[in-house]
């Protein structure tokens, strides 16, 4: 019945106030119809972490004093793995830009009917990169305040408990940064609720990253508790993923990591390992696309509330207006189809 609701909906009104439920409805619908193109995008990010995971594992134990139990380590070491540090989170990080941007884009197109492909949704992000890389950096520099100075003020009330000799003054000190930690993480989740919507504005209106979070935080009122709630149901989905494809693992440690002396096999945990980061890195893909694929429908449902972008939308379908921005009415030629009408969508 959710799906026969949802592929109505496609045809009839793409862009309506929508509930939770609907919203989730769609999300699920839209991921469905484009799922290879949504996981192939997530993975860029996922990929150059196992690919770096499995490059250190190979070089730490390739280091001798590491592979012989030394624990003395050299400055060459240390200063090889300071370099292989700065090497690697750069491209860490744009490659999670491209993707965090790349399923934004995909999102937003597939809303409005347009077929999509990991190509064209990775040349779309690859003019404004620095762009999304300045959202991406605002968001979490902005998110991350409270955190900072919540440890900055645990860090001297534990340093005035340590100089009053402890006693009750350590129990009152405690009990503080507790508070203060709990108000800290409120105000966190806060902070990313309200610019949650900051990208999807990014993508969609062009916006300049700083613009991009006032015009979050003013969209996302009134709506805060639905993303909340939607951050839980993708929680509570990738922890009972994680649960059902570790127990067939769990299983098979426990059948083929002993040896018939009683000790354990290392081949066979080492084996297993492997398949369980293989494995949890599998899932983080599939669970990935959720979330944006979620944003970007919160995001169009906000417009639509509160500045009528149901009748602009429908204004551009008849030629009356223009879109407002470029990159809706002119993709590069090759990588994304014109625009369909909403009554010719096909059912998969």
């Amino acid at each position: 019945m959710g799906e026969t609701f949802a592929s109505e909906t496609f045809r009839t009104e793409r862009f309506r106030p929508s509930t939770l439920g609907e919203i989730l409805d769609r999300t699920a619908l839209l991921y469905r119809r484009n799922f290879w193109v949504f996981t192939g995008v997530a993975c860029l990010p996922i990929g150059v972490i196992f690919a770096i995971t499995a490059l250190a594992g190979v070089m730490i134990f390739a280091i001798p004093g590491v592979r012989s139990g030394d624990p003395q380590v050299t400055a060459i070491e240390v200063a090889a793995g300071v370099l292989a540090f700065a090497i690697v989170l750069p491209i860490y990080v744009a490659a999670a830009v491209f993707s965090y941007a790349g399923m934004t884009e995909a999102a937003a197109r597939v809303n409005r009917g347009e077929a999509i492909t990991i190509r064209g949704t990775f040349a779309a992000v690859k003019p404004r990169f620095w762009r999304y890389l300045g959202f991406v950096f605002l968001q979490g520099l902005f998110t991350g305040l409270p955190a900072g100075a919540a440890f900055g003020v645990i860090v001297v009330l534990i340093a005035i408990a340590a100089a009053a000799g402890g006693g009750s003054a350590s129990i009152a000190v405690g009990f503080l940064a507790v508070v203060i930690g709990m108000a800290a993480l409120v105000a966190v989740v806060w902070l990313a609720l309200g610019f949650s919507l900051g990208l999807p504005a990014c993508v969609v209106e062009n916006l300049p990253a700083w613009e991009s979070l006032k015009r979050s935080w003013k969209l996302g009122n009134g709506t805060r508790g639905r993303i909340f709630v939607m951050y839980l149901l993708v929680m509570v989905i990738s922890i009972a993923l994680s649960i059902v494809a570790a127990i067939p693992f769990l299983i098979i440690v426990a059948l083929v990591s002993w040896t018939g002396a009683g000790t354990a096999n290392p081949a066979a945990l080492v084996a297993a390992e492997v398949i369980r980061v293989v494995v949890d890195f599998m899932l983080q893909i599939l669970v990935a696309p959720i979330s944006a694929l979620a944003l970007v429908l919160f995001y169009y449902d906000q417009r639509v509330r509160k500045e009528g972008f149901d009748i602009e939308w429908m204004m551009q379908q008849a030629g009356l207006s223009q879109p407002e921005s470029a990159a809706q009415t002119a993709p590069e030629p090759g990588i994304y189809k014109p625009l369909a009408p909403p009554d010719t969508v096909e059912e998969p």
